[in-house]
């Protein structure tokens, strides 16, 4: 019986982790949708919801690598029904809090707790996933992270209007959970230990797989290991290349295009969906360019010109929204950086997963931490420009220059070498 007669089970595990993104920016997204009605009520400016919107980042730029080799050594099922468990109970905890210094907290807490998602997922696709479906699968997870977030804001704009943000952070804080008991009961971490997998699926899955034989890694790898890396590096500069233009889209954004052009807020929200609509449409796009590519026999091209194309867009989109005059101009040119940003993606991830192996969780998560401190910087930046200045230019050339960065960065990759080799 071939992989083609029937639909793998495999991925189901997709639409678990599809989910997991979902979830992630829904949760991640909603302290910028509540921005207003938080200042109000805590009494915050500006520059301290910037700080507030950077704990978050720092949170989970520190705990990356740990929560990767934790992946590695224990396995995604335990971790990231863990983590999700975690990064919910400060979801909730954050309607709780009562001044600056309590919500500085709890972010820099809920981004520790979701740190570990993305690495988490990286490990589960090297255990379950053919080297040839690597682009699709890691362009599904990233879109739903971006159809999540652009779910979520409209959503969450008419929850905190109709129930007030600390009603509507208790009810996300929930649904985490419940994602949480349903992976654990569900998913195992190699397709060998899942009863209901048919042994015509196992064999496929075995026989194209990057390793044929993976097991949890009982090696430790340290960072000096890492450091010495030059795969390592390029990839966490290129990635905070990415972050720093996406990040902000899920911050600033929203508030950005609300006071700009006088919007309501649910109105804002829809607006600024529309960009990370676009991100999901980039990473489809990336996915499936990787792929294709891959098939032809040029694994080094497969990863280097989707991620070359995206920060090219990346780069023409946001120095052009500086000239529009309508919230209608900047949301499409700032919906094209958006969608070449997520399209740097699908090749990154896969990349990681390419060079890691059996380290894919650590590896991952190294980068993600880099690409992470270019989202803690967006946060504070964009504020602080914009009180020096008086405009985002400067901010969008800023962010113009790394993408530009980034497609050097990227020439000098080579996915084919274990990170140990280069």
């Amino acid at each position: 019986m071939s992989s083609e007669n029937y639909f793998p089970k495999r991925y189901f595990m997709v639409a678990g982790t599809f989910l997991l993104a979902l979830l992630l920016y829904i949760d991640r997204i909603c302290i910028s949708v509540a921005k207003e009605p938080i200042s109000s009520s805590l009494d915050l400016s500006d520059k301290q919801m910037g700080w507030v919107l950077a704990a978050f980042s720092l949170g989970y730029a520190f705990f990356q690598t740990p929560s990767g080799l934790m992946a590695d050594r224990y396995g995604p099922r335990k971790i990231l029904a863990g983590i999700v468990t975690i990064w919910s109970a400060f979801t909730a905890l954050t309607a709780v809090a009562w001044n600056f210094s309590s919500l500085l907290v709890v972010r820099f807490l809920f981004g520790s707790g979701e740190a570990g998602a993305f690495p988490g997922m990286s490990r589960a696709i090297y255990n379950w996933f053919p080297l040839k479906e690597r682009g699709v699968v890691t362009g599904i997870n990233f879109s739903g992270s971006r159809l999540g977030a652009a779910f979520a804001l409209p959503l969450v704009a008419w929850m905190i209007e109709d129930l007030g943000w600390r009603a509507t952070f208790l009810i996300l804080g929930g649904i985490g959970v419940v994602w949480a008991a349903g992976w654990y009961l569900l998913f195992r971490d190699r397709p060998e230990d899942h009863k209901s997998i048919s042994e015509a699926e196992k064999a496929f899955i075995l026989s194209n797989r990057q390793d044929k034989k993976v097991s949890l890694a009982k090696e430790k790898i340290s960072f000096r290991q890492l450091s010495k890396s030059k795969n390592m590096w390029l990839a966490m500069g290129q990635y905070f290349c990415s972050n720093f233009t996406f990040f902000f889209a899920l911050t600033w954004l929203f508030p950005h295009i609300k006071k700009e052009y006088g919007l309501e807020t649910v109105e804002a929200g829809l607006y600024t969906a529309v960009p990370l609509i676009f991100g999901a449409f980039g990473n489809w796009f990336a996915g499936w360019l990787i792929d294709r590519i891959f098939k032809k026999g040029d694994w080094d091209r497969s990863r280097r010109l989707p991620a070359a194309l995206g920060f090219a867009l990346a780069a023409i989109g946001l120095v052009g929204s500086i000239f529009m005059d309508s919230a209608m101009g900047a949301i499409l040119l700032l919906s094209i950086a958006i969608f070449g940003a997520d399209m740097t993606l699908p090749p990154s991830w896969a990349f990681c997963v390419d060079i890691g192996k059996k380290n894919a969780g650590a590896i991952s998560g190294t980068m993600n931490m880099a690409g992470n401190i270019g989202a803690f910087i967006t946060a504070l930046l964009f504020p602080y420009l914009l009180d020096w200045t008086g405009a985002t230019t400067l901010f969008f050339i800023v962010g113009a220059i790394l993408n530009i960065i980034a497609i050097f960065l990227w020439s000098k990759m080579r996915p084919q070498y274990h990170f140990t080799e280069y």
